[in-house]
């Protein structure tokens, strides 16, 4: 189902402050309903004092914020019997069975055992967790468990449905089987809105999506919109040689768009990277290794927010 002009979540100048620090700063965002919406950034960036608002679990300090045609100052208790949270950690009751798990929550939307059962069991085949039904939670695989608790946060039908790095810690397979499950969501008609710091995933699931930094939005519009916007095309990775790299003496200039040099390679960011690298030829500049590529969310996200790790 794709996404529609109605708006889910509407947030004009929406902040939040810790005593002296600011944790959002004025962001504007519209969430429509039947869109996957993904909010990127690196660790800090306020990305989960942004869904923890919309959540209802953090209260707003400024700004404007509505949920599902509801304010969350007055009415929290409302907007949560429609939302499905899936936070960074699991948080299931190890000492109950995988159905048990599902059962319980159930009780918190006061759903009959009759309406509970056979909508758990549908979470559970959907998830691919059927056969796991009556095993203990514990011995599950962080992939299972990361399944069985995005099942239970679908126990209430939600509206909108908010994960908040959903795949951290997942190898590739569990990640990859997750973001087929969500897929198969969105186009049920769900609304998403997702926290990442992994592009590939952005990518893959977003609709469309803000970058964040230092408490701000600094970019917003689709994966393909903000590749065009921010980066090229094409991107030339080379390696020179450690002794040929201080002669280079501007050499690689005008050979693309734009030139990065990172300490154990340069990035040439041009539109037709195969010509950038004949040029690099026709010049005789020394290299190890070259790789032309196609730009990603990843050269967009680095750009934007820096490449200097943020502790």
């Amino acid at each position: 189902m794709p996404p529609t002009d109605e708006i889910l979540v509407h947030a004009r100048g929406l902040t939040k402050r810790f005593d002296a620090f600011t944790a959002v700063n004025a962001v504007d965002f519209d969430v429509r309903t039947a869109e996957a919406f993904g909010f990127l950034g690196p660790n800090g960036a306020g990305k989960t004092s942004t869904m923890k608002m919309i959540a209802c679990s953090s209260p707003v300090t400024e700004g404007e914020l509505t949920v599902i045609g509801m304010d969350p100052r007055r009415q929290a208790a409302q907007i949560k019997a429609h939302l499905g949270v899936v936070p960074q950690e699991d948080n299931l009751d190890a000492e109950l069975t995988v159905m048990e798990n599902l059962l319980m929550y159930a009780r918190y939307f006061d759903m009959p055992m009759s309406v509970a059962r056979p909508r758990a069991a549908e979470l559970l085949e959907f998830m691919q967790l059927s056969g796991r039904a009556d095993d203990q939670v514990e011995p599950l695989s962080g992939g299972m468990k990361r399944r069985l608790t995005i099942a239970r946060a679908l126990i209430n039908d939600p509206e909108l449905i908010i994960l908040d790095e959903p795949t951290t810690g997942l190898d590739p397979q569990a990640r990859h089987l997750l973001w087929e499950r969500l897929y198969r969501l969105k186009q049920r008609g769900a609304t998403l809105i997702i926290t990442t710091h992994y592009m590939d995933e952005a990518e893959q699931l977003c609709d469309r999506l803000v970058v964040m930094d230092k408490a701000e939005i600094v970019a917003a519009g689709t994966p393909r919109e903000l590749i065009e916007r921010y980066a090229t095309r094409e991107v030339l990775e080379l390696r020179i040689p450690d002794d040929a790299r201080g002669g280079l003496d501007g050499r690689l200039d005008g050979l693309a768009e734009r030139i990065e040099e990172l300490p154990d390679r340069f990035l040439l960011y041009a539109d037709d990277g195969e010509h950038a690298l004949e040029g690099v030829h026709s010049r005789e500049i020394p290299i190890e290794s070259a790789l032309v590529r196609r730009a990603t969310l990843e050269d967009v996200f680095l750009r934007l927010t820096g490449r200097s790790l943020v502790e």
